[in-house]
This record gives C-alpha cells, structure tokens and sequence, in this order.
C-alpha cells in the first residue's frame, strides 16, 4: 500500500480580509513528483510555507508523513528541503564553501559532508565549479547549486517554489532531469511551476487558483474537465480576427495561443459564416484535443 507523504485537509489561511488559501485538501503520495500550477496569488508559495513551517494557518490540518506541520516542526525540517522563489545563496561564497554552510546549518557531520558534497557535485554537474563564487555562476547553475544546498541532509521531502523561472530553456530540461534521478530514488517531490510543459512531466498535478483547489490528476487525464468541443484558427491577422471574435455571441470561450487562437463553440457553421463576411480565412480551422493550458484557463473562467 503506498504511503502519503504530504496530507493537506480543508487548510484555509487569511490575511486579514484577504483568504490566500481556502478550504484546500490534497494528498500527495510517498516517491511521487507532484505539480502544483497557478498564476500568481494564487496562493501557491503560501501553502508550501505552511508545509514547511513557517506560516501558521488559521483552520484544517496539515502532515508531512507522520509529522504535524504545527506541532512537529523540529522533525519537519529535518525531513524537508525547501527551495523558494529566492533561494539566498551567498554570493562571496564558492560553490563548495555555500555547500559547506547549509551541512553545518543542518549539522551534517564532516566526514558525511565531504561524501554527500563530492556526490551531489558530481550528480548536479558542477564538480568543475566548486572553487567558483555562487555570484559568478550562470542562472541555471545557480539554481543546481540551490537544490543541491537544499539537499545537502539527505531529505525525503522536496518542497521547490516555481525552481526554474527564468532559467534558460536548456538548464530548465537539465534541472528537471535531476528531478527525475531523485525521484527514482524515492524522493517526494512538491514542485510549483508556471511553465505548462512542466507540469506535463509530472506524475500529478493540482490546478490551484484564488486559493482553491479546481482539480487534480494525472497530466494525460486532465482533459476529461474540458467537455466542450475545441478549435483552433490560424490567422495572417491574428490579433485583429482575435478582437473580432471575442465580440460573437457564438464563442464561449476565445483565446490567444502562440501563432493561434484556441476557441470554444457549438456553431461553427455560424462561426464561418461571421469570418467569411469580415473576409477572414477559415479554411484553416480544425478541432483540437485541450492541453494544460486550455483546461487551466476554462477551469479558472468558471471559478470566475
């Protein structure tokens, strides 16, 4: 039977009038890569620093294994490693003399120090680097520095806050690649994340928004929450047929994506119709199966 790492039950946490988290539940399972989407407020790094500790919540309850998040927090913190949006590295500091501090901040003992910092060099690619100050190193090593900082006591539980943002698209695959390795040896991973590819690659993700959980499951059954029919057009003019289209009664749903736009209609009859009098192209129209992204964005309209 597979254990749950991570418990959320019915967690609301208020700032004064504002409610960032709201009668949230969730469960993620022991090894699991779990994804985490929403925009910004959406009250996703406020739940991962109850998780962890450091924000206190005002009903519900909250485990990480066996450990309450309110009642445990000195064997929380030595289960977890959390990486925020800012991870503070020390920028004077090389490589392996960041890697240093945070074992002694975890009292990692020096002989298992030396082992686990030689392993997590070597493991994140940057044993050729560890003479160099964290300020002089590029974007996407700075943020494998930060995750082998965070993982330097060996946690079961991986807490990442949105890890990859602006990071280049080539270290965001490699950090996610690590991500991988360490599932496989068992870690449970939270990830937050506003890229939709990501959130492809896990193993289950959650769509938060307002601070209410709008639905959860594996990325490839996802899009059993989108029932309408979807289309995409592709246009020479592409923003002023988007202007045009979101002003028909026979579109419920119009939105820009990339070079196109993703529609929802049950007239698309009437829909060609309307296009043809204003001498726009429809020719290219064809029905589309939702990704992520489409079904965020619908779930949220009813939410709205």
């Amino acid at each position: 039977m597979t254990r749950k790492a991570i418990t959320v039950s019915n967690v609301t946490k208020k700032y004064g009038d504002i409610i960032a988290v709201d009668n949230f539940s969730l469960t993620v399972e022991s090894g699991e890569l779990f994804g985490l989407i929403g925009p910004d407020g959406a009250g996703k790094t406020t739940m991962m620093q109850i998780l962890c500790g450091l924000r206190n919540f005002d009903s519900g309850n909250c485990t990480l294994f066996e450990y309450d998040c309110e009642r445990d927090l000195r064997q929380i913190r030595k289960i977890i490693g959390y990486m925020p949006q800012r991870f503070s590295l020390y920028p004077d500091l090389t490589v392996a003399e960041n890697l240093k501090f945070f074992a002694d901040l975890f009292h990692v003992g020096r002989e298992e120090r030396m082992k686990r910092t030689d392993r997590l060099l070597a493991f994140n690619n940057l044993s050729p680097f560890k003479r160099r100050k964290a300020n002089d190193l590029s974007g996407g090593m700075k943020q494998k520095l930060a995750l082998s900082c965070t993982l330097i006591h060996t946690p079961r539980i991986l807490i990442l806050d949105e890890p990859t943002t602006g990071v280049d698209p080539v270290s965001r695959r490699e950090f996610w690649d690590i991500l991988y390795e360490l599932r496989k040896d068992g870690v449970t991973i939270l990830v937050s994340t506003p890229y939709m590819d990501e959130a492809q690659k896990c193993d289950r993700i959650a769509f938060m928004h307002m601070g209410k959980l709008m639905a959860t499951d594996k990325p490839e059954d996802i899009t059993a929450f989108f029932t309408e029919d979807l289309y995409e057009l592709v246009s020479d003019n592409l923003y002023q047929t988007y202007l045009f289209m979101q002003n028909l009664e026979t579109l419920s749903s119009v939105q820009l994506f990339g070079d196109k736009i993703h529609f929802v209609t049950r007239d698309i009859e009437t829909l060609k119709q309307n296009l043809a009098e204003k001498s726009i192209d429809y020719s290219f129209i064809k029905k589309v199966s939702p990704t992520i992204e489409d079904i965020f964005i619908e779930l949220m309209k009813k939410q709205d």
